[in-house]
């Protein structure tokens, strides 16, 4: 084994932990494996417990102004009490189930821009606790949602960026304390109706929660407007419908709204409206013979550097 994280918070000579993803790679309803190698410092210490969590960065509202910042939000311990003799060397197996709703990261072997994940170890030693260990995750769509981004690639849409807004969307079954928004401009022929469009996925075990939010032109006389569509679709619905018509008639249903938001707003998020910079098209990359659109964004030790220091060096 190596050994590359001292565990800081103990001083040195203390103890030292390296966490290693059998797959960095997943998708929602699935897990990470791996396994959380520990090595005693120069003396004995009591592992009081060690967990996992996975990580992610979060747009926050405070008052008028929004900020980033970085939030755990699915944990697990991966053992209970135990000595750790100096020098001792102990592999503790985990597997960590990952949420329905955990947001999507990578598309075709490319990094959304905007997105951040990681898995972060946590060691607690009697009254210490170390959070130093933090290694990169990649959430891949599940075959609906591929569907889905396809389509809009399909449809003309170009990718601008997704990001986390915290808060919760009204009338959805939501379990996460944030929800992700892919973000596209408009492609030609909605170009005279809406400027960009906001997509959402909130996943379960059975389907797909997809709420749009179509940020509408205004005319002469009238001003622009958000518009929300909320659609439901199964998981078994994935190689069943022809996805680039039903995203079209979702957008021009969406988008017919004009004048009444019908209950789609956003709570906890601007009084209900999306956070201006619109929704870009997503590629489909390669994979579906569409060029380009999406564009690779920074590595999670570029977007989370000051918060975690040199946690991936190699």
């Amino acid at each position: 084994m190596v050994f590359k994280k001292m565990l800081s918070a103990f001083g040195v000579g203390g103890p030292s932990v390296d966490t290693v993803l059998t797959n960095p790679d997943t998708r929602p309803g699935l897990s990470l494996d791996g396994q959380v190698n520990l090595r005693g410092g120069d003396a004995a210490a009591n592992i009081e417990q060690i967990s996992v969590s996975l990580v992610t960065r979060v747009e926050i509202e405070g008052g008028d102004t929004e900020y980033a910042g970085i939030m755990e939000f699915h944990r697990m311990p991966v053992s209970g009490p135990f000595p750790l003799a100096p020098g001792q060397e102990l592999a503790i197996p985990f597997q960590l189930p990952v949420p329905w709703e955990t947001p999507i990261t990578d598309v075709y072997g490319q990094r959304l821009h905007g997105m951040t994940m990681g898995l972060r170890t946590e060691v607690a030693v009697a009254r210490a606790v170390d959070k130093s260990d933090l290694d990169q995750v990649s959430v891949h769509p599940l075959p609906v949602h591929e569907r889905i981004l396809a389509a809009f690639s399909q449809l003309g849409f170009r990718f601008h960026s997704a990001d986390l807004e915290r808060g919760h969307i009204y009338g959805v079954q939501q379990t996460l304390p944030f929800y992700q928004e892919i973000e596209y401009y408009a492609a030609p022929q909605y170009a005279q109706t809406i400027n960009q469009v906001e997509l959402t996925f909130v996943t379960n075990q059975r389907g797909v929660d997809v709420i749009l939010e179509c940020d509408k032109r205004g005319g002469l006389f009238t001003p622009g407007q958000d518009t929300f569509g909320r659609y439901t679709v199964a998981h078994t619905d994935a190689d069943r419908l022809d996805w680039t018509q039903v995203v079209d008639g979702w957008l021009r249903e969406t988008t017919s709204r004009y004048g009444s938001h019908g209950g789609h707003g956003f709570a906890g998020h601007h009084g209900g409206h999306g956070r201006g910079h619109g929704m870009g098209g997503m590629a489909a990359g390669a994979a579906l013979g569409v060029a380009g659109g999406l564009v690779a964004g920074e590595l999670i030790e570029d977007a989370f550097e000051g918060d975690f220091g040199d946690d991936f060096e190699e």
